[in-house]
């Protein structure tokens, strides 16, 4: 057998070096894993190795303080598709055998957004004073919520953590699409009516006084009701409005308005009616409740995988639900199951939750596979959600570009009336 140096890392992260017999290098790293030591460096004995680093726990342990990278701060919100990919990262590392701490310490030295790596050093340096990882997560709330730190501690209790990282990665991913979704079936819409405005403003302000002074000029007589409408809101919104441009007049309104709904979404009776009327609105209530019913059943069926007890993880499903409605029929389910009872009857009785849901739940209840079939519920309504917003969207782009015709063709409809009547009244001359 050869010997082999090397360098290598315990399982408190920290550096160790020496010697190993083996018949390769291979066999060699082979057998300081058996030993729990993670190496860094395999040389056959005789040849230099790299001068060893300290690790970053063992410098933060020397100097007593947390460390800072570049410009890592701590303190400051993230990306839920950032968050997601650390997740995914973290598990992959600590699947691969890596200790926790070293795990963040790579991902510590890698990450380019300089609050996750202030932050990921944060953690580690917790971790190295003898904090358990969940209890290090909770002291960043703005990033870690509390579906994040309840599951990351079930992980550690019953030595799964990274299965449960992945399944929290996973449940981010499958959120973060949803949520894109959504989003995705907004943004044309809101493109459209922009262009239209955009459009009737440069009209109104532009090309419609021109029209107005040349039909002065020509003294057409008596204008179309049509043609009276258009330039009388041309002229108004020219010289009766305070001399101010109509456009920044808009977005004034639009500011005032949304300053004023902000304000009062903040009171309970508030939010609760805007929660409600985002379930029942013509069009986007379909989808709203749809989504509303996939992140209940998704964020409940991982918890509950996950190893969270029912009511905890009911706590946290209502704290994270996202609509008001919808977190006060999870929170009837969640007094329903403290006193022993079946959560079937609450969740039929709240109205939020369709037939098809709550049979799939009696179902799960009854075999046992409660957590399984509120995932398969999940993947059931994202797909739901899916179809409504593409049926939306091909609904909306006719819809909208009928909207937008229509209007620019009624401006030009009224410019163009008086040139037609006088064109005919030159004919009869």
């Amino acid at each position: 057998m050869a010997k082999f140096q090397f360098i290598a890392l315990n399982a408190n992260g920290e550096q160790t070096s020496g010697t190993v017999e083996a018949n390769s290098d291979a066999e060699a790293i082979q057998l300081l894993k058996s030993q729990q030591l993670y190496p860094t460096q395999v040389v056959p004995e005789g040849q230099e190795l790299a001068a060893p680093t300290p690790s970053k726990a063992s410098k933060a342990k020397s100097k007593g303080k947390s460390r800072v990278k570049g410009k890592a701060t701590v303190g400051g919100k993230i990306k839920a598709k950032t968050l997601s990919i650390f997740t995914r990262q973290l598990a992959t590392l600590i699947d691969s055998g890596l200790p926790l701490l070293k795990s963040l310490n790579v991902l510590g030295n890698q990450e380019p957004n300089p609050v996750l790596r202030g932050t990921v050093n944060s953690l580690a340096d917790s971790v190295q004073g003898g904090s358990t990882f969940s209890e290090s997560l909770s002291q960043h709330p703005k990033i870690f919520n509390k579906l994040y730190v309840n599951m990351v501690k079930a992980g550690e209790l019953g030595g799964v953590l990274e299965v449960v990282l992945k399944r929290l990665a996973e449940y981010q991913e499958k959120a973060q699409k949803l949520k894109n979704k959504i989003v995705s079936a907004m943004v044309y819409p809101v493109i459209v009516m922009f262009i239209a405005v955009a459009i009737m403003t440069f009209l109104m302000l532009v090309i419609v006084p021109k029209f107005t002074e040349m039909f002065k000029e020509m003294d057409v007589g008596e204008l179309p009701l049509i043609s009276k409408l258009v330039f009388g809101f041309s002229e108004t919104m020219l010289t009766r409005i305070l001399f101010l441009p109509v456009a920044v007049w808009i977005l004034l309104a639009a500011v005032g308005v949304w300053l004023l709904v902000s304000a009062w979404t903040r009171t309970s009776s508030g939010r609760a009616t805007v929660d409600r009327f985002k379930l029942k609105m013509p069009l986007f209530g379909g989808i709203q409740r749809k989504s509303a019913i996939a992140r209940f059943s998704r964020t409940l069926g991982t918890l509950v995988t996950s190893g969270v007890p029912i009511l905890q993880a009911l706590n946290i499903t209502r704290e994270t639900s996202g609509n008001v409605v919808v977190g006060d029929a999870i929170g009837k389910i969640h007094d329903a199951v403290k006193e022993g009872e079946s959560i079937v009857a609450p969740m039929t009785s709240s109205g939020v939750f369709p037939n098809l849901v709550v049979s799939m739940v009696e179902v799960g209840e009854e075999t046992g596979q409660l957590p399984d079939m509120l995932l398969k519920v999940a993947d059931v309504y994202d797909d739901e959600v899916d179809n409504s917003v593409t049926a939306l969207t091909s609904i909306l782009e006719p819809v909208m570009i009928v909207l937008l015709a229509v209007v620019v063709g009624a401006i030009v409809f009224a410019l163009f009336l008086p040139l037609l009547k006088l064109i005919n009244e030159m004919q009869q001359q």
